[in-house]
């Protein structure tokens, strides 16, 4: 029988960016990797109020940091899922109605201490979209995990 207990005793999370309508780029703040082999990002984006277009979207990216305050786009290599964005390290881009309302996983296979999330918005956002980071730490090297969160 599976050990059902082992994701959750397994896996510490944090909010990076508390969820809240946006209308220009935000960062979250950064998760630290520091005794973890594995981590993983969370994009949660809502619906958005203002129409969607080639010319007016939002762009998820990954920053890495080996200081927690000077930040570098994440090599897409070191990525397990990318798209083509204006930036390597692009998760998303969201330029469509049928694309927003939607969670995006990203996993960092790169070797730096702290990564963050970051919403790139292009064009005039008038009324913004819900969006939200939230980090997870897993194969940690220090127990209790959760007492990361």
């Amino acid at each position: 029988m599976p050990n059902h207990t082992s994701l959750y005793a397994n896996t510490g999370f944090i909010s990076l960016l508390i969820p809240a309508v946006r209308t220009a780029d935000a960062n979250s703040t950064g998760l630290d990797l520091q005794d973890c082999d594995d981590a993983v990002l969370l994009f949660d984006v809502g619906n958005s109020a203002d129409t969607l277009s080639g010319s007016v979207y939002i762009e998820l990216e990954v920053e890495e940091s080996d200081d927690n305050t000077n930040w570098t786009d994440v090599a897409n290599a070191d990525l397990t899922n990318y798209v083509t964005g204006t930036n390597p390290g692009t998760v998303a881009v969201i330029d469509a109605p049928a694309e927003d309302s939607n969670v995006f996983a990203v996993g960092y296979k790169g070797s730096k201490r702290y990564i963050r999330g970051v919403f790139n918005v292009t064009g005039t956002h008038s009324t913004g979209t819900p969006v939200g980071v939230l980090g997870l730490r897993g194969r940690n090297r220090q127990a209790p995990v959760n007492a990361y969160t």
